[in-house]
């Protein structure tokens, strides 16, 4: 019989949007590895970075088991079929062996009242105080709150079992890891809430291992958190506190974590999330994608002629479609069209220039937030380049790698995973 597969208790999302990266982005889990602390890298991208890139999911697979060889890599690593739904789902099977299944579309849509009901009759438990240890306080419900939370998320959890059962039919039982995603909604989860998705989660016999519910606060691309720092804190610690319960109680997987979407440079969190995983022993999955895109630009702008009148051709593409870039993208991005520079103007800059700008650095007064944001969603710019973008990126590895790898390991692992 084949060997279940588990998640790390450490995992970080290493998103690829050219699939160009993955040696850098390994040789950063290598490093904490070094240092005596296992990140497992997955590689992640969705069906809609596939569709505009061109790309399909077993170029991912390649450039992953390509690096793993490469570097000799001996510990886990995975695919994940990144924001999947029932319509989408199948072209990853043959890639990935983990599934990030979105069903935030299906929060809200009323669930029947008769299985609402049923619910509330199945977990009395979850009505009234309930004593979860790590949380300060009991969380006080009524059957009222219950049953309309139920009412919210039910079909969500009913729709993400329809996926998971999809999955497992084509990959069989424990031959792949299981995401439930609840984040692209409009208001975040509290961890009583958090606590009763998980109860139906069991009750549909999903046995996921990483849950990404929405956080209070704003996790925009490519930029740091905006939110009230001290109420994420607490509500992260208690979610965190809420899986421990819900896995005692429920007998969901003894490894199910927190997974934190738009992860990237949300560097004010990662020493309150550290302190939270080191209190309760927990671990985490971050995702990161667009990051490791903006490295390859900042790469190509201070290597050189070329690669700089590349970096510069690319922003003024994207500059003079902002707008239908920026739509997709509209609830995780603020943009100030006043502070984003001409394209006259950045056809100027030099290379320094140009990497000052956009490399996430608050405390450079070049830098720029709202470049930095449109550059990230405008990676489609450097797609319809095809061959001319992705060419010179191989041509240019050499300066590109050293700021994949520094920026994935220096400014995300370390802070999180390591706590230095």
């Amino acid at each position: 019989m084949a060997r279940h597969i588990e998640l790390a208790k450490y995992s970080i999302g290493v998103g690829d949007r050219f699939a160009h990266q993955a040696k850098a982005q390994l040789r950063a889990c290598m490093l904490a590895d070094e240092r005596g602390v296992e990140v497992i890298p997955v590689w992640n991208k969705s069906n809609r970075e596939h569709v505009i890139i061109g790309s399909e999911p077993a170029s991912a697979r390649a450039a992953a088991d390509e690096a793993v060889k490469a570097l000799n890599w001996k510990r886990p690593y995975h695919l994940d079929a990144d924001h999947i739904n029932l319509g989408t789902v199948d072209r990853f099977i043959e890639s990935c062996d983990f599934y990030t299944i979105d069903v935030a579309d299906w929060i809200g849509k009323p669930a029947e009242k008769v299985s609402i009901a049923e619910f509330a009759a199945r977990h009395p438990e979850l009505t009234g105080d309930i004593n979860i240890p790590g949380v300060a306080n009991p969380l006080r419900t009524t059957y009222e709150f219950v049953a309309g939370t139920a009412g919210k998320y039910l079909a969500a959890v009913k729709e993400a079992g329809k996926i998971y059962r999809h999955v497992e039919g084509k990959k069989g039982e424990g031959q792949f890891i299981t995401e439930v995603s609840m984040d692209e909604t409009d208001s975040p989860q509290t961890p009583v809430e958090l606590l009763i998705i998980l109860a139906a989660i069991a009750d549909e016999h999903i046995p996921i291992q990483t849950i990404a519910p929405k956080f209070t606060g704003r996790f925009n691309k490519g930029v740091d958190y905006v939110g009230d720092l001290a109420k994420f804190t607490e509500e992260f610690s208690n979610d965190i506190a809420a899986i421990a319960f819900a896995v005692r109680q429920y007998g969901l997987p003894a490894n199910l974590k927190l997974s934190v979407h738009s992860g990237s440079d949300k560097f004010s969190l990662y020493g309150p999330m550290h302190r939270a995983l080191e209190k309760f022993g927990a671990g985490v999955h971050l995702k990161t994608a667009g990051t490791n895109w903006l490295e390859e630009l900042i790469g190509l702008a201070q290597g050189g002629e070329r690669g700089l009148n590349l970096a510069k051709e690319v922003y003024a593409e994207a500059y003079a479609h902002r707008d239908e870039l920026c739509v997709p993208y509209a609830s995780v991005i603020d943009i100030d069209p006043k502070k984003l520079p001409a394209a006259d103007e950045v056809r100027r800059w030099s290379g320094d220039q140009f990497a000052s700008a956009l490399r996430h650095d608050p405390k450079c007064p070049a830098y720029n937030s709202s470049l930095r944001q449109l550059l990230h969603v405008g990676f489609k710019v450097a797609a319809k380049m095809g061959r001319r973008y992705t060419d010179l990126v191989d041509q240019m590895e050499d300066r590109i790698a050293p700021h994949v790898t520094g920026n994935l390991y220096e400014r995300h692992i370390r802070p999180l995973f390591l706590g230095s």
